[in-house]
């Protein structure tokens, strides 16, 4: 008898979640623009709201096209479930949500994105949450910046905006030994890059606005749960490990082993938070996410072009990018993001903050814009756009200085994105 095989990554891209539509036969995946969905019987409404089984109620809790989406997602990160949220943020907030509460905290690493900082500094203690911020390299700072008050420990496989590389198996392990999930933001490695969970991660958060989708039209968010932390192994996780005083008590790992933390993140979080991904959204990410892994091989490649010609300039004073044999992150890359080291950067240039407004006001094909991950080519100034929020010490923690820009590399021809940075830093340093 044939042995069963494993779909590979491009296979899986285009096929994994999906199946022609069973009504009409439809081979891409419909946009199910509806709000609800008619029960069978009373009996079927009672066991879908008892989660005894597993169908449609409400879109705010889940809709087939955006179930699609999250299957898509979880097979390629591999997950044993996903939900899908409306942004990156949301995706955040969402995968903190089970795990935390009044007085609790979350460790988190200093090179994350600017909004991330934000959000965490700020806004999560609305919530009566606390962040603390560490330096990821230093792994004996993070074991003891964890109390009896950490729920988790969150990070990013690649950083925005320097392209700062973690230690995700090394942080792995120490959250391991201390029995807390280990949240990692996949958004600028992608699946295709790196799988934070084959490297011991809990949760993995996405953006679905970047590259997964990759071409500027949506927002979206995603968390995918690896569906194999205990739970129950303490007493640190009463939501999901002891009767639910916002689900009739139901206890959810007893119920539901591995797919605990996915349907609490259904019945509970959307239910309750109604950070909804409409089914428009998710179609076009299904889409985008058809064509990933030829994209982001493409980013990478353009990247080490641009990047290394870029590093040979006289008029540039650094580059960060990490698939450098100059960075002091590029031994991660084999071991972290095998795949190569992303297609963000940040570039240093001499003549500092006056020069990087010249720069960016001076190019041509790179867009400037608030976003990256598309398939164009952008640019932006992160100290005095999304890292502007920081202090000073938080920006140069997050590799944000103000002599910085932010590139994200697309998929045009290289030769013409050198030729339009070549004729903006002739402007912008007049060299």
């Amino acid at each position: 008898m044939t042995e069963q095989r494993s779909l590979g990554f491009d296979t899986m891209q285009i096929h994994a979640g999906t199946a022609p539509d069973p009504a009409t036969g439809a081979r891409q995946v419909p946009i199910y623009q509806s709000t609800s969905y008619v029960f069978k019987d009373a009996d079927h409404a009672a066991r879908l709201f008892g989660l005894e089984e597993v169908g449609y109620i409400y879109s705010r809790l889940t809709n087939p096209t955006v179930s699609a989406l999250a299957d898509r997602v979880a097979a390629l990160e591999g997950g044993a479930g996903a939900i899908c949220c409306s942004s990156g943020h949301a995706a955040q907030i969402m995968a903190l949500f089970p795990l935390m509460g009044p007085g609790l905290n979350v460790v988190v690493s200093t090179r994350l994105y600017g909004g991330s900082v934000t959000q965490f500094s700020q806004t999560i203690k609305r919530f009566g949450w606390s962040a603390r911020f560490v330096d990821f390299d230093d792994l004996d700072a993070i074991e003891a910046a964890v109390d009896g008050d950490t729920r988790a420990i969150f990070c990013e496989s690649i950083s925005n905006p320097g392209g700062y590389i973690t230690d995700i198996p090394e942080v792995a392990r120490l959250a391991d030994r201390v029995g807390l999930p280990l949240i990692v933001d996949n958004t600028l490695a992608t699946p295709y890059l790196c799988n934070p969970i084959a490297q011991g991660a809990t949760l993995v958060v996405h953006s679905a606005t970047k590259y997964l989708t990759g071409n500027g039209t949506i927002t979206a968010g995603i968390v995918v749960d690896s569906g194999r932390f205990d739970w129950s192994a303490s007493d640190k996780f009463p939501s999901l490990a002891a009767p639910e005083p916002a689900y009739h008590g139901l206890n959810f790992h007893e119920a539901l082993g591995p797919m605990a933390f996915t349907f609490h993140s259904i019945a509970v979080g959307l239910r309750d938070l109604g950070m909804t991904l409409n089914p428009q959204a998710a179609h076009y990410a299904l889409m985008g996410i058809e064509t990933l892994s030829l994209r982001m091989a493409r980013h990478v490649s353009n990247t080490e072009k641009v990047a290394t010609w870029l590093e040979a300039d006289p008029r540039i004073d650094r580059v960060t990018w990490a698939g450098l044999a100059s960075s002091p992150w590029h031994h991660r890359v084999a071991k972290v993001t095998p795949k190569g080291a992303g297609a963000l950067f940040t570039i240093g240039v001499k003549g500092g903050y006056e020069a990087c407004v010249k720069l960016v006001d001076s190019l041509e094909l790179f867009s400037h814009v608030a976003n990256l991950g598309d398939t164009r080519s952008l640019i932006i100034h992160p100290a005095s756009t999304t890292h502007r929020q920081l202090t000073v010490d938080q920006q140069m923690a997050a590799g944000a200085e103000p002599d910085l820009v932010r590139l994200s590399i697309g998929i045009e021809d290289p030769e013409d994105l050198i030729a339009d940075l070549d004729r903006a830093l002739d402007r912008a340093t007049g060299a």
